[in-house]
């Protein structure tokens, strides 16, 4: 890739690079890990990043149109749920929230007291953190889904309540970050223990620079907490890839501090780097790149959730 202004070459040393029509296959076979290893009771996270307009939520949710243009997340849950029909020696509970961060407040877009007709109609979520330095979520509600239909009905819910704008770089622009998860768990009739495993799927809002959108108002307002929240997260990548490196900015924002496991910690976790095909945009996909390239040097280190049935 070369730099316009700069002429500069940059050479992304990345685990696979497709275009967008075969992009399908690799997300698909990507995918086959994260949905055989969640059932195996292991976390997993997928994450899309790049600017606004480079396909990022199509990538993760998909188009409304066509069944073959379906993203990661129903693709996800049709598998899961064929699998669980399949395997009879476990008993599986399945349960999704659906998370949104927009201006660095939480909101839970599945509530079932509200019928939102704006985001502020929407609880609003916010973290808390135990002895042990773990996360947890208050008020983002958990529903139980027994078939891939009440998982898929959930998930149109929850996008129906998302905040999307129009912007000058894309007609419906995600002006938030949203986080579909997948709880999971799993007994053996007759064994003491049970596994739990989560499957974080998440959309980030785009990054973008402000001048170059000329945008102004809220949607200036909106850029500005999206290219910060986007600038702590680098943070974070970038210490997490230095070694010996004794402090991890999580607690900088809201999002770094949903996904902290995801990042460092306990999880199995692949970026989706969207890149946008125009010469004008050539920037910030070498700005992508980089951004891939240092999270590719993170090494986290996932383990099996498993634990003595505390109902025995």
């Amino acid at each position: 890739i070369y730099s316009i202004d700069e002429d500069e070459k940059v050479t992304p040393s990345l685990e696979i690079i497709l275009p967008r029509d075969l992009a399908d296959g690799f997300v698909n076979n990507k995918r086959e890990s994260y949905k055989f290893n969640v059932l195996a009771g292991y976390n997993g996270t997928i994450f899309a990043y790049g600017q606004t307009g480079s396909g990022k939520t199509f990538t993760i949710t998909g188009g409304a149109e066509r069944y073959s243009d379906r993203g990661i997340i129903p693709r996800t849950l049709s598998y899961i749920f064929e699998q669980l029909q399949k395997d009879s020696s476990k008993v599986y509970t399945t349960h999704i929230s659906y998370l949104e961060i927009y201006n660095e407040c939480g909101y839970d877009l599945l509530d079932p007291r509200h019928e939102a007709s704006s985001l502020e109609d929407l609880p609003k979520v916010t973290i808390l953190e135990d002895p042990d330095q773990n996360i947890h979520l208050r008020n983002l509600s958990l529903h139980q889904a027994t078939t891939e239909e009440e998982a898929l009905n959930l998930l149109f819910l929850g996008d129906t309540n998302r905040m999307i704008a129009e912007t000058p770089m894309n007609q419906a622009s995600t002006r938030s970050h949203c986080i579909f998860t997948i709880h999971l768990t799993s007994k053996q009739p007759g064994c003491a223990t049970v596994r739990h495993a989560k499957l974080h799927l998440v959309d980030l809002a785009g990054s973008e620079r402000v001048a170059k959108t000329g945008v102004g108002g809220q949607l200036l307002t909106e850029a500005k907490y999206i290219n910060l929240s986007l600038h702590y997260l680098e943070q974070v990548i970038i210490a997490l890839s230095e070694k010996h490196r004794s402090h991890i900015p999580y607690r900088n924002s809201m999002m770094t501090s949903v996904l902290r496991d995801s990042l460092g910690g306990n999880c199995m976790t692949t970026m989706i780097a969207t890149l946008s095909l125009e010469k004008r945009n050539i920037d910030e996909s070498i700005s992508t790149c980089r951004f891939a390239q240092r999270v590719a040097l993170i090494k986290n280190e996932a383990v099996l959730n498993e634990e003595i049935d505390p109902r025995l």
